[in-house]
């Protein structure tokens, strides 16, 4: 089942970290999965060196797997990718990018999700730090829970020394993206890489220092403490761009000490990005699954 989705364009209009900043993304909604309070409003956010077009991928689309359970979803570009504005980063361009989408997604909400049980962010990658970013800060708007994936604790030594003399934007080569993106050759399909191509762009150095330099030491604990909503991870057993294992995911549950449910494993056949392995469809399904099971417990909740 593919579709193709709605792209489009908003600029913030209230006062907030985000005003007049223009985002693009796509999006699949329907008027009808908009008034279901039973479905949450999703909300997927890429990582390094993609658009949204990472969640649109043909047999491996997000948003026509959230179409087909009715449950409505955005998938944004991040700030400096695709059609959306850059942010002034500071000392954190993940926190940066947390405010001013946390200000964003505040309007979305006004516009398409009040008549949904919440929303509810999934995050692959540095879309996962920023996902968990975003929870860190407690939003206004009603956040059901997250689901992350691509995000664990540490990253190999020396990994930002690897990108300090490169340019502002690297372009990775399309066989060394395949390399850190999927796990074995047998855990894809024969339509890939090449069919997710489209979909990646040149990644920020900013992001790939950060990560490197700031991720473990300070970011990881700051963030994680003040997540207190449900989390749902799952991370490739070959991910080749973090140091994975059972006991690297259960050291990332256990710095969730706000959090009232977690849900975490290592995923079993899948590298990086999962959403582009055979296994996408079972990762997929798992976190819409977790998304439409916290809107259904809203539901008795408020009974």
């Amino acid at each position: 089942m593919t579709h193709d989705p709605t792209r489009f364009t908003h600029t913030v209009a209230s006062d907030g970290p985000a005003k007049g900043m223009t985002f693009a993304g796509q999006h699949r909604l329907s008027p009808a999965a908009l008034a279901n309070r039973d479905v949450p409003l999703v909300v997927a956010i890429h990582g390094g060196g993609y658009t949204s077009d990472y969640f649109t991928v043909p047999q491996h689309s997000l948003l026509d797997r959230a179409a087909a359970l009715d449950v409505p979803v955005i998938a944004l570009d991040r700030p400096g990718y695709g059609g959306s504005d850059a942010v002034s980063t500071g000392d954190s361009v993940f926190l940066a990018n947390a405010e001013v989408l946390d200000h964003l997604i505040a309007e979305l909400w006004t516009e398409y999700g009040a008549g949904t049980a919440g929303v509810f962010l999934i995050g692959h990658s540095f879309g996962a730090v920023v996902a968990m970013a975003i929870a860190a800060r407690r939003p206004g708007w009603p956040l059901l829970g997250i689901a992350v994936s691509g995000c664990l604790v540490r990253l190999p030594e020396g990994f930002a020394a690897n990108w300090e003399q490169a340019p502002e934007w690297v372009p990775i080569p399309p066989g060394v993206k395949a390399g850190l993106m999927f796990g074995r050759d047998w855990t894809r399909r024969p339509e890939m890489p090449e069919a997710a191509a489209f979909a990646s762009v040149p990644v920020s150095k900013a992001e790939l220092l950060e990560i490197g330099t700031l991720w473990e030491p300070r970011l990881f604990g700051e963030i994680t403490k003040d997540i207190a909503v449900p989390v749902h991870l799952r991370h490739g057993e070959y991910d080749a761009l973090w140091l994975s294992s059972d006991d690297q995911v259960a050291e990332f549950v256990s710095a969730l000490t706000a959090s009232p449910r977690v849900d975490a494993e290592l995923f079993t056949g899948a590298g990086h990005a999962i959403d582009f392995e055979r296994g996408s469809a079972a990762l997929q399904v798992q976190q819409l699954g977790f998304a439409l099971d916290l809107a259904a417990r809203l539901v008795r909740e408020n009974a």
